[in-house]
């Protein structure tokens, strides 16, 4: 009985240590891995090496340069709002989500334009919530006559040449627009 009960002793607090242990390991895995697990599943073209190095994280407190982000060869959808407007409250959980799920294969991004006015300051914003979305190659995103009947998009040229820079979308987003928008956009 004092064996079992010595036994009993040692091995409940060794469990919980290796319980511990575990939690620690899981809550503690490097992002790195996490997008290369998500490439090799998807099949995406790009290498590990070409997006290490990316940031992902969604929230941004500056102007984002889009340009810089084409070098990845992702999407990107860029979203201004403000955590303390209703609407944005909304989509706060969508953006959350759409940034895991496609993290390593888009860019979603987010700025509060009421804590960081300059955050804002590239691109053109007349109410919030409004994404700003370009393809993989830097170019503005175009979307298919079926979309745009579903969803009203802006597409914003430049005065002198004609050339479009901006395509936007005005208002929130549900997950199932982002996931079409997306595949628009060649992520799977």
């Amino acid at each position: 009985m004092k064996d079992k009960k010595l036994i009993l002793k040692i091995l409940v607090p060794v469990v919980i240590v290796m319980v511990i242990v575990g939690i620690w390991f899981i809550k503690n895995t490097p992002e790195k891995e996490e997008i290369a697990d998500n490439q090799s599943q998807t099949g995406e073209e790009n290498t590990v090496e070409e997006i290490q190095g990316a940031d992902f994280t969604l929230k941004v407190s500056e102007q984002i340069d889009f340009e810089a982000l084409a070098e990845y060869g992702l999407p990107v959808i860029a979203d201004y709002g403000s955590d303390d407007c209703i609407p944005c409250k909304q989509m706060a959980p969508v953006l959350e989500t759409m940034n895991v799920e496609f993290s390593g294969r888009a860019f979603i991004k987010f700025a509060d334009v009421w804590k960081y006015q300059d955050s804002a300051g590239n691109v053109p914003i007349q109410l919030i919530p409004t994404q700003v979305l370009f393809h993989a190659d830097g170019t503005p995103f175009v979307p298919s006559d079926e979309l745009q009947q579903e969803m009203e998009f802006i597409m914003y040229s430049d005065r002198e040449s004609g050339e479009h820079v901006f395509t936007v979308h005005q208002g929130g987003l549900s997950e199932e627009q982002f996931r079409r928008i997306l595949s628009e956009m060649g992520v799977e």
